[in-house]
C-alpha cells in the first residue's frame, strides 16, 4: 500500500528517530511483533505478556514507552488496561519513511509502489 501522503517535512527526522528508539529494546520490539501478528483486535496484557514473553511490570514499561511513541494503542475499562492493539497506520507511516529515506538516491528504488525489498 502505498502513502502519498506522507513526505519528509510531514513525518520530521527527530520524529522518526524517537519512534525508532522506542524500538531500540528486544523487548518492546517482541511487544510490537506479538501486537502487529494479532491483529487489529489486539491482546489482552495477559495474552500479550504471553506471547511476547515478557510479563508485569517490565511490560507495562514497555507499553508505556511503546504507546508513548505513538506505536501501540491501549483501551481501559476503569483502572485496568483490557487490551493493547498496534497503531498500524503510524508503523506503516514509519516503515513508509525509512525505505522512502533509505532509497531516496537509488535509483530505480522508488519505482515500485509496495517498497518490496530483498
Amino acid at each position: 500500500m502505498k502513502h502519498d501522503s506522507l513526505q519528509t517535512e510531514d513525518f520530521p527526522l527527530e520524529i522518526a528517530a524517537s519512534k525508532f528508539a522506542a524500538l531500540g529494546s528486544e523487548q518492546r520490539l517482541s511487544v510490537l511483533r506479538a501486537l502487529v501478528r494479532s491483529g487489529p483486535g489486539g491482546l489482552s496484557i495477559g495474552a500479550l505478556g504471553d506471547r511476547a514473553g515478557v510479563t508485569g511490570s517490565t511490560l507495562t514499561h514497555h507499553l508505556r514507552i511503546l504507546t508513548q511513541a505513538g506505536l501501540v494503542r491501549q483501551e481501559k475499562q476503569g483502572r485496568s488496561i483490557i487490551c493493547a492493539a498496534a497503531a498500524y497506520e503510524e508503523v506503516q507511516a514509519l516503515c513508509d519513511f525509512l525505505l522512502t529515506e533509505c532509497c531516496a538516491e537509488c535509483p530505480g528504488c522508488n519505482e515500485h509502489e509496495d517498497h518490496h525489498h530483498g
